[in-house]
């Protein structure tokens, strides 16, 4: 492995430990050169998820793409980051799940907003704004009216 302080190819595995669903091995790793630790984390290579996107590209599924999504949404938010986490593993885990290969951004965008609205609103409105690409004042306010409508009944 390549330490990414020194760039020395040679290392030791200092401690293993197995994910709580045995999907991954988290290995915390020590230089044999500069003798700094890092943290690598090994997965099983499989077949790509891809994503469908409006315009009809597909592209390999990227969990920092959605992570990254919603770091924005939920910024200044009291939303710690392992919940966050927990979200784009859920996401993931429905397209681990699902027979087909391929999923719609679109599709995406409904499972991560369903779990916002119930998370933080706030967060859910940020999101909702960029990935629905309100055009205008009156977009935002039906939304703000549909949620408020929810709270209430």
């Amino acid at each position: 492995m390549l330490c990414p302080f020194c760039a020395h190819l040679h290392d030791k595995v200092i401690d293993s430990r197995e994910s709580k669903e045995g999907e991954s091995i988290r290995r915390r790793r020590e230089c044999l050169q500069c003798t700094r630790r890092f943290t690598t984390y090994e997965r099983i290579d499989e077949i790509p998820y891809m994503v469908i996107k409006k315009d009809g590209r597909r592209e390999k599924f990227e969990r920092q793409k959605v992570l990254s999504g919603l770091l924005k949404a939920c910024e200044k938010r009291p939303i710690p980051m392992t919940r966050l986490a927990n979200l784009v593993d859920e996401i993931e885990g429905l397209l681990n799940d699902a027979a087909d290969r391929e999923i719609s951004t679109s599709k995406i965008g409904e499972l991560l907003m369903q779990r916002l609205q119930v998370l933080d609103k706030i967060a859910y409105v940020r999101f909702a704004s960029v990935y629905r690409d309100f055009q205008d004042e009156d977009a935002f306010f039906n939304e703000m009216k549909n949620l408020m409508r929810q709270k209430r009944g």
